[in-house]
C-alpha cells in the first residue's frame, strides 16, 4: 500500500518553518534566568467602584478587563507630588471616564510582586471605596482595555482574577450595607 503524501498549502511554511518554530520553543523553554540586579518598589493606588442597583438593595461594581483579558479594578502608579487618594481618583477617571465619583474611605492595601527583566518588582496598591453618584453615566475604557463592565455584585466577586482585591470587595460590601465609611 502507497502513502499518501500529505500536501502543504502553498500560504504554509515549508520544513524550514517547522525548524524554526522547534528552535523558537527550545530556547524558550532552556533560557537562562538572569539574577536579580536590582528591587524597584512602585507605589500604586485604586479604587472598588460601586453603585446602587435600580431597585437599591444591593450594589454593582466596575471591573476592567486588562490587556491580557484578567479582570481588575481601575488603578496605576502614584506620580511625584500626588497622595494616593489623589492616585485613585485621577486613574478612576483616566481608565473609566467617570468623572462623578466619590471617595468614600480607605479598604486597605495589597501587595504585588513580579519579575522584569533583571529586577524584582514590588508593588503596592492603596485600595479605595468609590461610589459612583451619577448612575447615567457610562464608563468608557482605555483603548488598551479589552473590556469595562457594571457587574451584580456576587458576579464581579467570581469574576475578579485577584484574591486580595476579592477580599478588599467583600469589606466593601460590608461598609455599604452598613453605611460604615
Amino acid at each position: 500500500m502507497a502513502k499518501r503524501k500529505l500536501k502543504v498549502p502553498e500560504a504554509l511554511p515549508t520544513e524550514n518553518y517547522k525548524e524554526s518554530r522547534f528552535k523558537k520553543l527550545t530556547s524558550a523553554v532552556f533560557r537562562k534566568k538572569v539574577a536579580i540586579q536590582e528591587v524597584v518598589r512602585e507605589p500604586t493606588s485604586g479604587g472598588i467602584v460601586f453603585r446602587l442597583t435600580k431597585d437599591k438593595k444591593d450594589i454593582e461594581i466596575l471591573l476592567i478587563q486588562d490587556s491580557k483579558g484578567r479582570w481588575t479594578i481601575p488603578k496605576g502608579h502614584i506620580e511625584p507630588g500626588e497622595t494616593a487618594k489623589m492616585t485613585a481618583r485621577r486613574e478612576i477617571e483616566e481608565e473609566t471616564g467617570l468623572k462623578n465619583v466619590s471617595i468614600l474611605t480607605w479598604l486597605g492595601k495589597i501587595h504585588f510582586k513580579y519579575r522584569r527583566a533583571d529586577k524584582l518588582v514590588l508593588m503596592t496598591t492603596q485600595i479605595y471605596l468609590v461610589q459612583a453618584l451619577d448612575s447615567h453615566e457610562m464608563p468608557v475604557g482605555e483603548k488598551w482595555m479589552k473590556g469595562i463592565a457594571w457587574f451584580p455584585f456576587v458576579k464581579a466577586l467570581d469574576t475578579i482574577e485577584y484574591e486580595d482585591i476579592g477580599k478588599l470587595m467583600l469589606i466593601a460590601k460590608k461598609k455599604v450595607r452598613t453605611g460604615d465609611y
